[in-house]
C-alpha cells in the first residue's frame, strides 16, 4: 500500500476510535453463526463491537483474535475488551496483507468494510485461505464499485472513512475471491447501486469456504 494511503487511513481511524459514528458498510456477523468453541477472526476489528460479540458466542472454550492497522482503533478495541472483561480474544495490529496467524487455524474469518481498503486485495484473500481450516468459512461484506474508482480519492480521508477509495469492480472482486482458491461463494445481501463522488457503488455481504480437502479414499 502506498505511504499516502496508508497515512490516510491510519490518521482518519484514529480519528474515529472515540466517536460515535458508524464506520461499518455491512453486518457480516449477522450472517457468520459463530459456534460454540470456535477460532475467529475479525479483519478491520475497529472498536472490538464484533469481536466481543463474537466471543460470547463461541464461549471460553473458543477464541476470537480482532485485525487492525490503526493505532486508535487497537487502542480503544483492546479498553474495551478490558472493560467488559473479556478474557478469550486478543486485538492484534497487523496488515491485512500478512496476518499474525498460523495456517490451518481459523474456523471463520469476517470484515467489515476493511478489503476493499487494501492495495493488494489479492493478498488478503490469500491470507484468509491460508489462515482457515479445510472447510473454514468467511463472511465479508464491502463495497465494489460500478467502474474504476478515480485516483485522485484514493489517499483523501473522508472518501477512505467512507469505505469505497479502493474499491473494485463486481466482476474483478469475485475474482479475487476464486483466485485465492475459495469456494462456494454465495451472495447473502446485495445493495442497489448509490452514488459516491463521481462514481456508483454498492453493498454486499459475500460468503465462502475454504475447499474441504478431506476426500474418501475410494477403492482401486
Amino acid at each position: 500500500m502506498e505511504p499516502s494511503t496508508t497515512a490516510a487511513i491510519n490518521i482518519r481511524y484514529s480519528e474515529l476510535a472515540d466517536t460515535s459514528c458508524c464506520l461499518s458498510c455491512g453486518g457480516a456477523i449477522n450472517y457468520s453463526q459463530p459456534i460454540e468453541g470456535e477460532v475467529c477472526v475479525d479483519l478491520g476489528s475497529g472498536r472490538g463491537t464484533d469481536v466481543i460479540r463474537m466471543a460470547e458466542m463461541v464461549g471460553p472454550k473458543g477464541f476470537v483474535y480482532g485485525i487492525d492497522m490503526s493505532d486508535g482503533m487497537v487502542s480503544k478495541a483492546r479498553k474495551n475488551l478490558e472493560k467488559f472483561d473479556v478474557t478469550n480474544a486478543e486485538i492484534l495490529q497487523a496488515s491485512l496483507e500478512a496476518l499474525p496467524l498460523e495456517s490451518g487455524s481459523v474456523d471463520l474469518v469476517i470484515s467489515n468494510c476493511t478489503i476493499n481498503h487494501a492495495e493488494n486485495k489479492e493478498k488478503v484473500w490469500s491470507e484468509i485461505h491460508r489462515v482457515l481450516r479445510s472447510g473454514g468459512r468467511f463472511v465479508v461484506s464491502d463495497i465494489y464499485s460500478m467502474e474504476e474508482v478515480p485516483a485522485a480519492y484514493h489517499a483523501d480521508p473522508q472518501v477512505v472513512a467512507e469505505c469505497w477509495a479502493g474499491s473494485v469492480t463486481r466482476e474483478r472482486y469475485l475474482d479475487q475471491v476464486r483466485g485465492a482458491g475459495l469456494d462456494q461463494i454465495k451472495i447473502a445481501d446485495e445493495s442497489a447501486p448509490y452514488a459516491k463522488g463521481k462514481i456508483q457503488v454498492a453493498s454486499w455481504t459475500v460468503m465462502g469456504r475454504r475447499p474441504d480437502t478431506v476426500r474418501c479414499r475410494c477403492q482401486r
